[in-house]
This record gives C-alpha cells, structure tokens and sequence, in this order.
C-alpha cells in the first residue's frame, strides 16, 4: 500500500500521465524471480531480494521466528565470514539493511555500479550458504540480540506496551497478526536450532524468492551474473499456506495499560480491509484527510484550534490478510481522554455523513500520490525502485502495479470516502488507553 512521505502538496488540476517503471523479468530453473530496471541517469544499482516469509507463517508458540532469522542471515555464510559483507559494501562505498515484516523479509543493497556483481555473490551467499555455518553459538547470541531489541524498541519506550496489547485485542488468537514480527521473550527462549534450521528450509530458497536490481547495469550482463550466483542454488519451495481470515469483534474491546508515561494516550483501532481490497484507498485518504497535516480535521480542531491534544495521528495499514484502521491521540495535561475520544468520534461521524470536501480529497491525493513519487528517487533502500518492484511482485504477481495502484486513489471519489468510513467505522473497535503507572485502573473488558 502507497504511503504519504510529504506535508503538503499542490492540487492538480488536471490527472498527470500515468506513473509507470519500466522493468523485465525471469525466472531462473530453481524458482527464483528476477525483475531488472534499468536507469542510467546516475551510476548506482539497487539489489533487493524479498522472501515471501514473515511472521504470518509462525505457528503460534514459535513467534519471532521470521524476525530472528533474518538478524541470522547477518552472521556469516560459508565463504564470508561475519562481517565481511558488510566490510565488502561499505569499501564500496555502498549501504545495504534488512528487515522483516508480518508478510515478508528483505535485504538490500544500493552500491556503485561497478559493485554489481559483489553485491548479487553476497545476497547468493546469504541465500544458499548460511545453514550451513548456523551453530547453537550464532543463534545464542542473536537470540539475545533480539530480546535487546524487543526491550529497547518496545518495552523501554514511552507507550511501547500499548502496541502488543492493542494486536491482541484486535485479533484472535489463531490469526498470524495476534501477535507482533518480533516475537515474545517465552518463544525466542524456546527456539531450538533444529527449529530454527527447519525454518530456514522451508522459507528461503529460491523457489520462495523475488530478485529485484533497478539502475545503472547492462541487463545482459545482470543476467549472466545472476545465473551465474544462484543457479546452483537448490529451489526449496514455496511455503503452503492456507488464506486465514479473522473473527471479526462482536463487541468494543476496551483495555487499559499502564506504562511509565507522564500522560495517557488513546489508540482508537478497528478491523479493515487488506492491501488493494476495494475499500483500502478509500480509507486511506480518509486517514489523511483526518490527520495529515495542519489543516487536515483532527489537527486543525483538537491540536491547532481547541488545543486539547498535543499529537493526532491516524493511519488505514493494510496488510496482505487484514488491515487495521487506527486513531492515536495524546492529550494536553489536564485535557480528559473521553473528551478528546468524543471529540475523534465527532469528526469521524461527520466525515461518514458528509464526505470529504473535492479540495480535501485532492489534497489527500496529491500527497499520497506525491510521496509514491519521491520514494522512487533511490533505486535501493526499503522504499526505493528495487524494493518497489520486488514488493509489488509478491502483493499483486505484478511487478509492474504502480501505476494501477495509484489509479485506485485517483479514481476514488468523496462518496467512496464517504461510503468506506460509514461501512467500517462504525463497527466495534478496541478502545485502547494507556495511562501513567499508578493511576487509578479501569477494568478492560475481555475479547
């Protein structure tokens, strides 16, 4: 799903030409997909490889597996010991990253030109060489990496608790997004290496992977190296899935954590729809129209005008199984929660009833459709061309949906919005607060 990089944005008063990258592709004999964009406007490539393996393929009771997995992938292969790919790509003068996500895990690199081939070995190398180097000692301490992570970027941060408590209210148990990519304590502790080299088996081998390289490179040349570096490459295989749907709430879930904050903060949260269904952009400019900038609703009447909040934030996620439609908002002091919660309801009544306004609406589709353009400027990176082709390739079979994901917001209209918000909106939610340790608790009510 497209996201919205910038504040603003001049409205258009006519539709642009389609957006569009232009790219080809193959397919190895082992399964691996390959997708090449040639730019030569600036001497750098792009290499990203995305396996279709995230945290929505663990099976409960091993969560965390997809996440570990990938810091797994950073410790050394057969033929490059830790740290000498990264010694490899910062001697180039290149970056490379990766991460992991609920429907996907993905790696790149954006390096000169001339370091192509450098980077397509260290991705073969991570691909076909690292289980056999992964020994207990490697997976001790990433394990450990891991838990550092989690408390550091979770459970140390102000409102950190919120955001697990909030996915186990939305979802039931069963459905893979219950629970958050990086896994709990219980799991990781529990994680043996057998498991971890089984999961390994089952997601990451060519035949479960997308090879994607934008930029400047001869495409005959990226072809013979690609063959060249995973070829040899045993396929693997798809993992088999079933499509799992969630239970949707029957009631509102309200639930209260406490955490070490000096004020409370609300998380409004409901179910909708996944990626690409058809009230997905709908929803998604009605996110922004509530709160994407100064003189979008929410901002304007709670943190601008009646100053009662000090941040307003409201985003429609849409993943590959389900989407989450949430509202985050922090009070000034002494400004009570339900007031600022009635105020948040007021407003998106009022959007259900009436619509959004043609100039908000082309605000919000400038901005979106703005921020799709500037994330292209790099060809590496998570959102760069590469990441782009390669993401599309999984979500839609089509490297090439850009421009058909784009048409979705052009095309809507303020009855869409309108149509969209009434429709999910108005069904129950979990009602999520986070207060100062000490205060008084109010009880939450069950799933």
């Amino acid at each position: 799903m497209l996201t919205s990089h910038l504040a603003a944005a001049l409205l258009l008063a006519a539709p642009p030409p389609a957006l569009e990258i232009p790219f080809e592709r193959f397919r190895l004999p082992n399964g691996l997909h390959v997708i090449l964009s040639v730019d030569h406007s600036a001497p750098i490539v792009g290499v990203d490889v995305r396996y279709d393996v995230g945290s929505r393929d663990e099976p409960p009771g091993r969560t965390g597996f997809a996440h570990l997995f990938e810091h797994l992938m950073f410790q050394g292969t057969v033929h490059l010991p830790k740290g000498e790919a990264d010694r490899l790509i910062e001697a180039a003068g290149g970056s490379s990253n990766g991460a992991t996500s609920e429907d996907g895990t993905e790696y790149w690199q954006q390096v000169p030109s001339s370091a192509l081939e450098q980077a397509l070995y260290i991705e073969a190398e991570r691909m076909g060489f690292t289980l056999q180097v992964l020994d207990q000692a490697k997976l001790d301490n990433q394990r450990d990496v891991v838990k550092n992570e989690r408390r550091e970027t979770m459970e140390m941060q102000p409102y950190g608790a919120a955001w697990p408590a909030l996915r186990a209210a939305l979802w039931n148990p069963e459905f893979p997004y219950h629970w958050l990519p990086i896994g709990s304590h219980q799991d990781l502790t529990a994680a043996t290496l057998d498991d971890v080299k089984d999961w390994f088996r089952r997601g990451y081998g060519p035949g479960n992977a997308s090879l994607a390289i934008a930029g400047d490179f001869d495409p005959r040349e990226a072809r013979r190296l690609v063959e060249r570096w995973f070829g040899a490459i045993p396929a693997g295989g798809p993992i088999a899935r079933t499509r799992q749907v969630p239970r949707p709430l029957s009631a509102i879930v309200r639930v209260e954590v406490q955490d070490a904050v000096q004020l409370p903060r609300l998380y409004l949260a409901w179910q909708s729809p996944a990626e690409y269904q058809p009230d997905d952009a709908p929803l998604d400019l009605a996110a922004d129209v509530l709160a994407s900038g100064k003189s979008s609703r929410l901002v304007r009447r709670l943190v601008m005008e009646e100053k009662r909040a000090q941040s307003v934030w409201v985003a429609q996620s849409a993943l590959a199984l389900a989407g989450t439609f949430l509202v985050v908002a922090t009070p000034k002091p002494g400004v009570a929660i339900e007031a600022l919660q009635a105020a948040v309801d007021e407003e998106i009544a009022r959007l259900a009833r009436e619509g959004p306004t043609e100039e908000e609406l082309l605000r919000a589709k400038n901005r979106i459709e703005s921020g799709a353009v500037f994330a292209l400027e790099p060809v590496g990176g998570f959102s760069g061309r590469a990441a782009v082709l390669n993401r599309y390739h999984f979500e839609t079979g089509d490297p090439g949906y850009l421009a058909r994901d784009l048409a979705r917001y052009r095309d809507a209209t303020a009855a869409d919005v309108r149509a969209a918000v009434g429709r999910w909106l108005s069904r129950p939610r979990v009602e999520l607060t986070v207060v100062p340790k000490g205060a008084a608790a109010a009880a939450g009510v069950g799933r």
